[in-house]
């Protein structure tokens, strides 16, 4: 009873208008007063960031801070997926019958993560997935875990309810309904996913290939496919929320190994081998 009250609040909450006020405070130089808070709140270390702490001009500005080139090293081995994020998995596992299974009896549809474009669900069925979880703290400029050519994106505008352990109990299908952007990159691992997906506070997810932004108002899915498609190689930019959120990849079958432990919790950090491409 009290989850389904819980779940009607938030369905009538403006979560994206309040993402976006939540966005529009975070840019205002009077937030740079709150980064010394936020960095002893969140026990955030300092040493691998770029710049000093004086010249961050908002509390924005040092959410999506850069770090030191040397502070992210990037596994050279051509035949090694390397996170594109510091984080933890919050599911990892098999697609299967069209669906990615995220705890015991609980799953959503790969189609409606995707949008419902047919051509893309038939490409990663029976393939492998991880979620990565990005906390407050964590680093949240978003890399290229393969090296490889930008195919395309999908932007699919939606609600933003947050993504954490009740977010997930009053909405199973939140991965599928929040907003996201899909980037599409086609590579020697076959076929990858990189799945975006906002939540409460996020006030966008910008990516470096194209102007495209979230959160803008918009309500109609946005599919691209590039006639010259942008090149990146493993490790560059990808994007970045501005506030965090989670990201998702998906595989191709036949593909990937894992070389991670196959276990909820376990970190990620941005360079470092996840899977090893065996197909």
């Amino acid at each position: 009873m009290k989850d389904s009250l819980y779940r009607v609040i938030w369905k009538t909450l403006p979560t994206r208008g309040v993402s976006r006020i939540t966005g529009a405070f975070a840019k205002h130089p009077i937030s740079k007063k709150v980064i010394p808070s936020y960095i002893n709140h969140f026990k955030i270390e300092l040493e691998p960031v770029k710049k000093p702490l004086d010249q961050f001009n908002s509390l924005l500005d040092f959410f999506v801070r850069e770090l030191k080139p040397e502070a992210r090293p990037i596994d050279p081995n051509a035949d090694q997926v390397v996170s594109p994020v510091d984080g933890a998995v919050s599911q990892i596992g098999i697609i299967q019958e069209g669906s990615c299974v995220y705890a015991k009896g609980k799953e959503y549809s790969l189609a409606e993560l995707l949008g419902n474009d047919p051509h893309y669900v038939e490409k990663f069925q029976g393939g492998k997935f991880v979620t990565l979880y990005l906390s407050p703290r964590d680093y949240h400029r978003i890399h290229m875990p393969v090296e490889g050519d930008v195919e395309g994106y999908a932007y699919l505008p939606g609600p933003l309810y947050p993504v954490n352990p009740l977010g997930m109990r009053l909405f199973p299908e939140l991965f599928a309904v929040n907003e996201r952007l899909v980037t599409y990159v086609r590579s020697s691992a076959g076929l990858v996913a990189v799945v975006k997906v906002g939540a409460t506070n996020v006030g966008s997810i910008k990516v470096t290939y194209d102007e495209v932004s979230t959160n803008k108002g918009h309500r109609a899915n946005k599919q691209v496919r590039y006639q010259e498609e942008p090149h990146l190689s493993k490790g560059d930019e990808l994007g970045r929320f501005e506030f965090g959120s989670t990201v998702i990849l998906l595989f191709e079958p036949n593909r990937i190994e894992w070389t991670i432990p196959e276990e909820v919790g376990t970190q990620v950090v941005m360079g470092k081998s996840i899977a090893k491409i065996v197909g």
